[in-house]
């Protein structure tokens, strides 16, 4: 169970702090709810249902500092590019409804990396994976700049700047 005042991710809608545990009546029944308001956006509230375990275990605890910073100081190495477009499609998708940071990082990278070799070659990403790397931005930098209380690009250079370093 999380608490009032916590803050935690959620799925793609990247961190939030739980403001309040309520009950509302749909029909004749009374569901408990989180509601959850994302940092990043102050007109937004999600409500997500106490008893539904699908939705309430895309809910996570933000990641404690030292991990944080290991994730950082030991970048994982990108993934091989999968083909067909589908297939990555779906693996990216189960990334990012996963909300692993190690991940998601690994991830980042992943379509970075690809993107600049498309570059190279006069082509660019695919409007769909460049949807999947910013998301993937987002979440990432979401979470690691409230963790290391660092401006959220300053996490991305990281990112980026010992990938290039690595490559």
């Amino acid at each position: 169970m999380f608490c009032v005042g916590q803050t935690v991710l959620y799925g793609s809608n990247g961190v939030c702090t739980i403001d309040d545990v309520t009950v509302k009546s749909v029909g004749r029944s009374k569901i408990e709810y989180y509601v959850l308001k994302p940092l990043c956006s102050d007109s937004s509230t999600l409500f997500v249902p106490t008893g539904n375990q699908a939705l309430v275990g895309r809910i996570r605890s933000i990641l404690p500092e030292e991990e944080a910073k290991r994730i950082l100081a030991n970048l994982p190495e990108c993934e091989d590019w999968i083909e067909p477009k589908t297939d990555r499609s779906e693996r990216f998708k189960e990334i990012i409804t996963k909300g692993d940071c190690a991940e998601l990082v690994r991830l980042v990278r992943t379509i970075y990396f690809h993107g600049r070799k498309q570059i190279a070659e006069g082509k660019r990403l695919h409007i769909s994976d460049e949807r999947f790397l910013k998301e993937a931005e987002k979440m990432v930098c979401e979470e690691l700049s409230l963790v290391l209380n660092v401006e959220s690009g300053d996490i991305l250079s990281r990112i980026l700047v010992q990938a290039d370093n690595t490559q």
